[in-house]
Parts: C-alpha cells; sequence; structure tokens
C-alpha cells in the first residue's frame, strides 16, 4: 500500500486539535437519540478507516469456525486499542471482523498491530484476515462520514456512524487492493493482545431464540432513513417490551467455561505455537482462573475494594449488542411468537421499500471480551452462535438485491 495515499499534511496545532476530536464529543443516552441527525458531526478529514474482515468467511462459518471468526474481529480491535495506547478512538465490531477511525498520529501504531493481527489469523487459526486503511477524505465528499458517541456503561460509550462513508470504504478495499496493508515477505510482525478474554461459555436464549438482526434503511433522504430507523427501535420496543427483555444476556445464562475446545481459542491468540503437553497446561491455567472467578462470583468476595458478586452485572451493563455504523444491528433473546411479529413488521417494511433487513436465528449467543479493568473498562462484543451477524448480512445483501432488481 502506497504511504502517500495514506499521509495527510502536517500541522502540528491542528493535529492535536484532531486527535482529541472523539474524546471531546458529547454522550447520548438513549438509543433513539441516534435517529436524530443534529447529533452528529463529521468526522475530521484528516481521519483514516480501518477496516478488516476475514477472507471466505461464510464458508469458513459453514465449516463450524464461528468464534475462531468473531475472535479475529475482536483481536483486531484490542490489537489497535493497545497499540495507540490512552488515544480515545471509534470502533464497531462487526462479526466477521472490525472498523475503527483513526487520526493520523496512530497510523503507525495501527498499521502495525493490524498486520500483527493478520499474522496471528494466519499462524494459529489458518484464515487470512483483510486489512485496509482508507483516508476519511477520499470518500467524504460523495459518501458522508458522520459520528456520535452513545454512552452505554459508566466506563464504555459506543461510536455510532452514520451517512455511507463506512460501506464506501468497505468497497473500495475490497475493489481497490492499493488501499490493503499487506505483510512483507519474511517479516513476522507482532501485535499486543492483552485484555483479550474468551472465557464464557455460549449464552442460551432466556425465550427459546437469539437472534442476530440487521437493518439498513434504504432512503437517500437522511431525514426520511432516520424515521425508518426510528419506526424499528418502537416497533422493537412494543414487541419486546423494553430493554430487559430483549437483552441477550442475563446473570442466570452467564456461566464460565471449563470446557478445553472453547478456552483454546484464547490459548491460541497468546500462545499461538503450543503443542501437546505444553497447549494443555497452558488451557488448564486458565480453567484454573476461571475457577478462581466462578469462586469470588459465587462467593460474592469482595477484594481490594470491589465485589465480585456485581461482576456479572457489569458484564450485561458492557455489552455491544446494539449497534449502529451505516447499518442498525442488534442480537435479541426472542420468543418464537416475538421473532414471528418482528419479521411480519420488517417484511411489511421491505416491501414498502423503506428497510432491506437480515435475521439469522439460532438458540445461543457467544461472546468475546476485551477487559482492561475487572471492576472499571471494558466491553463485551456479542454475536449470534453459528456466525449470526455474518449470515445475517448475506441475507440483506440478498434483499438489497432483490429491491435493486425489482424497484418501486
Amino acid at each position: 500500500m502506497a504511504s502517500d495515499h495514506l499521509d495527510p499534511p502536517v500541522n502540528s496545532n491542528q493535529s492535536n486539535h484532531s486527535d482529541q476530536f472523539y474524546a471531546c464529543l458529547p454522550l447520548l443516552r438513549n438509543l433513539i437519540e441516534i435517529t436524530q441527525s443534529e447529533h452528529f458531526v463529521p468526522v475530521p478529514e484528516d481521519w483514516l478507516i480501518a477496516i478488516t474482515d476475514v477472507k471466505g468467511s461464510t464458508a469458513a462459518i459453514q465449516a463450524g469456525r464461528y468464534k475462531e471468526i468473531n475472535l479475529l474481529g475482536a483481536c483486531s480491535i484490542v490489537s489497535v486499542l493497545n497499540a495507540i495506547g490512552d488515544s480515545e478512538i471509534p470502533y464497531v465490531f462487526g462479526g466477521d471482523g472490525a472498523t475503527l477511525l483513526i487520526p493520523p498520529s496512530c497510523l503507525a501504531a495501527t498499521q502495525q498491530a493490524l498486520l500483527g493481527t493478520k499474522h496471528l489469523a494466519r499462524q494459529a487459526f489458518g484464515l487470512e484476515l483483510r486489512v485496509g486503511i482508507v483516508p476519511v477524505a477520499t470518500i467524504q465528499a460523495d459518501y458522508p462520514l458522520q459520528i456520535a458517541k452513545l454512552a452505554i456503561a459508566p466506563h464504555y460509550a459506543q461510536a455510532v456512524i452514520k451517512g455511507g462513508g463506512l460501506l464506501a470504504a468497505t468497497h473500495l478495499i475490497k475493489s481497490n487492493p492499493e488501499y490493503l496493508c499487506e505483510i512483507e515477505e519474511g517479516s513476522e510482525p507482532v501485535a499486543d493482545f492483552s485484555g483479550l478474554e474468551c472465557r464464557w461459555q455460549d449464552i442460551p436464549s432466556r425465550h427459546g431464540e437469539m437472534i442476530s438482526l440487521m437493518v439498513m434503511a434504504t432512503a437517500a433522504d437522511s431525514s426520511e432513513a432516520d424515521k425508518t430507523y426510528a419506526d424499528v427501535i418502537h416497533q422493537l420496543e412494543k414487541i419486546y417490551g423494553g430493554e430487559h427483555n430483549l437483552h441477550p444476556l442475563s446473570e442466570s445464562t452467564l456461566r464460565l467455561s471449563f470446557q478445553d475446545q472453547q478456552l483454546l481459542y484464547e490459548s491460541k491468540v497468546f500462545q499461538p505455537t503450543l503443542q501437546g503437553y505444553q497447549r494443555w497446561l497452558h488451557i488448564l491455567k486458565l480453567k484454573a482462573i476461571n475457577f478462581l472467578g466462578w469462586f469470588l462470583m459465587r462467593f460474592q468476595i469482595t477484594t481490594a475494594g470491589f465485589d465480585w458478586g456485581t461482576y456479572k452485572q457489569l458484564v450485561i451493563q458492557a455489552t455491544d449488542y446494539r449497534k449502529f455504523d451505516d447499518v442498525l444491528r442488534m442480537v435479541i433473546s426472542s420468543s418464537p411468537e416475538q421473532r414471528s411479529r418482528l419479521q411480519a413488521m420488517l417484511e411489511q417494511e421491505f416491501q414498502k421499500g423503506r428497510l432491506v433487513y437480515g435475521l439469522h436465528c439460532s438458540d445461543r449467543a457467544l461472546m468475546t471480551c476485551l477487559v482492561f479493568e475487572r471492576s472499571g473498562r471494558q466491553v463485551h462484543f456479542i454475536d449470534g452462535a453459528d456466525g449470526g451477524y455474518t449470515l445475517s448480512a448475506q441475507k440483506l445483501k440478498s434483499r438489497l438485491l432483490q429491491r435493486i432488481s425489482s424497484p418501486l
């Protein structure tokens, strides 16, 4: 990838202000506020869009490798966060990859981190992670890139991105190799994945089904698109009766794992070359850590002023089960009757030409965690089992092609 496509003009005062752009955004407090355009501001043109996704993810998911796919998306994010230190940047977990927006001062560190993640994908999992970086200025004129910040938990705020810019950048990376980041022949880049954890069992739905949902408004006019998303959010509240009922997690369904296969994924991230009994010993260590965690939570032990009896509630609060990045994405605990009502509503809106959607139904979800402070800064990425978001995206694309070929 030629560096002259990425390097913006240097102005130290402007750069310092630009670096703090996202950190200084005001917080939104309610999901419905993401449908109100006045809360969004343009991303600075000297910023860049970093995107990762696993090549051939659909085939890999069909082969049962959905956990590895999810894991590499989370690795993309944690590697960059560790590389850039205290800088606050927006990011979105997409199931089979991730999107991050970075200021120019973080470019070199981000490239190194993502190439290290690309190397991990090959070395530990035999998968190919596509990594691309596009300057915001390249797409901003034709496809706006606007952002807001939504408060999710006391120590976690979520980026909300709209305008079509991310979809345009994704298309550019997949169609134009000059924006791809490749590993130099003979090199083995490394990344820091500290904070990543995969220690929870798959999470069963409290109501029978776990829905991975993606909705994209089709109106070109932003105010009409906002109205479509607002209507969908209101209908979800009507069908499910509020956040507590549709949230995919509950304290009763959160259980730490003691299965070798589930703990193997995290072990491979931190020790990709271990073999035989050394691998078994490392997994045994993770089991011991999980047993300690179970003991502390089960008996509500307090250590260093932190009550472990509250930890599951912290996890639930900091879960990214609903988000928006040009597409509304949600993982929902649903009953079959509620899912039927949801599908009927979405299909009706699709037939009206207001939206396209993808919906995948499973009986459980899976979770990959970034835990930087056990009692504070953490985020938990959730997806439907069997590759929920990836399979939902395939269905959304199919409906989008159907609408394009048969316009109203």
